[in-house]
């Protein structure tokens, strides 16, 4: 026989299904099925103390970025650069176009100027803060 209950433990309730062997069967007997609990909520999650940040990697500028660097916004990986170097561009122009989590971020110049150089390339894995383009 196949009996739906409904627990309550600590407060939170629980749909259930199990097997009740029949009064007729064997003592001892084995059911054919085993009880069927609906899933428990996963524990409430404890405090976790705030994280220090590493050290950025080598790859990553060391100081505040300059007045014509273009720093990364977020950590990803360059899925397009559209400058080369010695070109014009305005501010506001699109650079570079970065994923991260599945979503594109583009990143626009900060300045009118010319690329004077280009830190980066298609595939790169980046860190924020890591300069991606130097505008002069």
């Amino acid at each position: 026989m196949i009996k739906r209950l409904r627990v309550t433990v600590d407060g939170h309730s629980y749909d259930v299904t199990v097997e009740v062997p029949d009064e007729t069967s064997s003592p001892g007997a084995v059911p054919s099925a085993p009880a069927v609990a609906a899933p428990t909520p996963p524990p409430a999650a404890a405090p976790t103390p705030p994280v220090t940040p590493a050290a950025p990697a080598a790859a990553v500028s060391s100081g505040p970025a300059g007045p014509g660097d273009v720093p990364s916004p977020l950590a990803g990986r360059v899925t397009a650069v559209v400058v080369t170097v010695g070109q014009e561009v305005s501010e506001g122009d699109h650079l570079v176009t970065l994923e991260a989590m599945k979503m594109n971020t583009f990143v626009f110049a900060p300045k009118s100027g010319k690329v004077a150089e280009i830190k980066t390339s298609v595939g790169a894995a980046v860190e924020e803060g890591q300069v991606l383009i130097l505008i002069g």
